[in-house]
């Protein structure tokens, strides 16, 4: 965890803490979106698992949203699974409620736990790829480890391309 930079390395360390052994890589190539994050590690873009935060609309709290890297966000179908309207989180509003930037927020790691939705897309694969705290950072694991790992509820929220 030495080599790791000060983000990465908190990723890391939530990993630990919770038992697992997943291990987080700092790479040369950006990872900051789904194509950047495939092309730098040699997948598919599918298997890409990117965190999205939104804010509740009328109650401001931070929703998570984990898709498959294909896909786009189904807001309607989260809206309906959170039982308010989303609405869009700022830069600001997710460095505050993750403590990470975008690009490189990660599904674990926050300073408190966050609703996260998980896109059941990702069951397709037995592996996936997560940020991991900045746009350089990801780590490796399985769908249903991710859905562990945050608490996260699986659901159909990922509009697939036409």
């Amino acid at each position: 965890m030495a080599d790791l930079s000060s983000s990465a390395a908190k990723v890391q360390a939530a990993l630990e803490a919770r038992g697992y052994s997943f291990e987080v890589l700092e790479l040369d190539q950006s990872t900051r979106t789904a194509g950047e994050a495939a092309a730098a590690i040699g997948c598919e873009v599918a298997q890409i698992a990117k965190s999205i935060l939104f804010r509740g609309k009328e109650s401001g709290r931070p929703v998570l949203v984990i898709a498959s890297g294909v896909n786009r966000v189904d807001e309607r179908a989260v809206a309906d699974l959170l039982g308010e309207k989303l609405g869009k989180a700022d830069a600001d509003f997710v460095r505050q409620e993750t403590g990470f930037v975008i690009g490189g927020v990660p599904p674990v790691g926050h300073g408190r736990h966050i609703v996260t939705f998980i896109d059941e897309d990702i069951l397709a694969f037995d592996e996936i790829w997560a940020a991991a705290g900045t746009a350089f950072a990801v780590f490796r694991l399985d769908p249903h480890s991710l859905a562990e790992l945050t608490g996260g509820r699986l659901a159909r929220v990922g509009l697939r391309p036409a």
